[in-house]
């Protein structure tokens, strides 16, 4: 079954829920800053190759976002997910 590609709303929401900049993402995920950035500018799906796509993706899971696709009226999203009520258990970057 295919993932959804990710927006580049969702990606920017994802970072702020975990306060990373590019530059974190850029390092957990292996994805390069100068590209991250250009993703970022886009609005919509990302316009980046799967393997990419997929990569930004594994790394904002990995650290506890659930990404939250479009249903009915209400708009494709992210969430922390995980324990009831909240945030992971995460300990910043910075």
């Amino acid at each position: 079954m295919a993932k959804d590609r990710i927006t580049s709303e969702q990606l920017r929401a994802a970072r702020a829920l975990l306060r990373w900049e590019q530059r974190d993402l850029a390092r957990e995920s292996g994805v390069s800053h100068p590209t991250i950035a250009r993703l970022e500018l886009q609005p919509g799906p990302l316009a980046a190759w799967a393997r990419t796509a997929d990569k930004l993706q594994a790394a904002l899971e990995k650290a506890g976002v659930e990404f939250v696709p479009e249903e009915g009226e209400k708009g494709e999203g992210v969430r922390f997910r995980g324990r009831k009520g909240g945030r992971p258990d995460y300990q910043g970057t910075s």
